[in-house]
């Protein structure tokens, strides 16, 4: 029993919550009430997630020996001795397998698009995180995937493309926050770490982080008023204040707070942000289905 909590821990099933955007073709093409839809993007959930749980694994293990110079990380099942990378690697390969050849039972075009997230995401722990810039686009192509793969799960036929711009771009915030948290928790040994941290700047992903955060409220301004699937009022504009909010609180608690956890892990602690999180969602579903 301990080493199976061992290995759910390793999974992070914190971080799974990453993995909701999966829901996004199922609400904004408006099938969220067709069981048929609800329970097939449930199903990929679940799977992604598994999936998701088996990359936490690979990169653990690739990272081991520096995951135990990390001040965080050194608490990690593997890093700490409580959990084998033998017994690691051969759970991770059952639960891969299982899970993709479950994939393509629930959809050809899911199990392709999982399976495409799993070579991304093994070719980033292996090499792509250490190239600087790329691998920062790396992350944001995992987000991207999530929400594609949601989109043959419900035979979407009214997902607006600006979704996905408006999805990059955002994961493109998140990165780059959760790189500039890396850094400043790790200083000068950052470079240590990870490879691609030496080539970073505070100053260089702060002016990153400025452009991405312009660019993601342009593009979600616009898709609120220009999307074909949306109400013709243009009522889905009333929910670009709450996007506003959302991306200021987490500079100023990253700037006036000092806070260096990733943004998804800060959207977990952060009471006024999951507020303005829940908010966002009940007004878009409002304006979407009541509009």
């Amino acid at each position: 029993m301990q080493k199976l909590r061992a290995l759910l821990k390793t999974m992070r099933p914190k971080q799974w919550t990453k993995n909701g955007i999966i829901f996004a073709a199922l609400v904004f093409d408006k099938k969220i009430f067709q069981w048929t839809y609800l329970w097939r993007t449930l199903a990929g959930f679940l799977l992604f997630s598994l999936i998701s749980g088996v990359v936490y694994i690979i990169n653990d293990i690739v990272d081991i020996e520096k995951d135990r110079q990390h001040p965080r990380k050194r608490q990690r099942p593997l890093a700490s001795g409580a959990l084998s990378p033998r017994l690691a690697l051969g759970f991770a390969i059952v639960v891969g397998v299982a899970s993709l050849a479950t994939s393509f039972w629930l959809s050809t075009g899911f199990g392709l698009i999982l399976t495409g997230y799993l070579v991304l995401q093994i070719a980033y722990s292996l090499y792509l995180k250490n190239i600087v810039l790329l691998d920062i686009i790396a992350i944001a192509a995992g987000f991207v995937l999530r929400v594609g793969a949601g989109t043959p799960l419900v035979d979407a036929e009214n997902f607006s493309p600006w979704l996905y711009i408006c999805t990059t771009l955002l994961a493109l915030f998140l990165a780059l926050g959760k790189r500039r948290g890396e850094l400043i928790l790790l200083g000068e040994e950052a470079g240590n770490h990870r490879e691609s941290l030496q080539f970073y700047t505070c100053g260089l992903l702060d002016q990153l982080i400025s452009l991405v955060t312009s660019s993601t409220l342009l593009a979600y301004a616009l898709y609120t008023f220009s999307a074909p699937n949306l109400p013709q009022n243009h009522a889905m504009m009333l929910t670009v204040p709450f996007v506003i909010y959302g991306l200021f609180r987490y500079l100023y608690l990253v700037h006036a707070e000092g806070v260096t956890l990733a943004p998804d892990e800060v959207l977990l602690t952060d009471r006024p942000l999951q507020v303005d999180l829940l908010l966002w969602g009940v007004s878009a579903a409002s304006i979407l289905y009541l509009g």
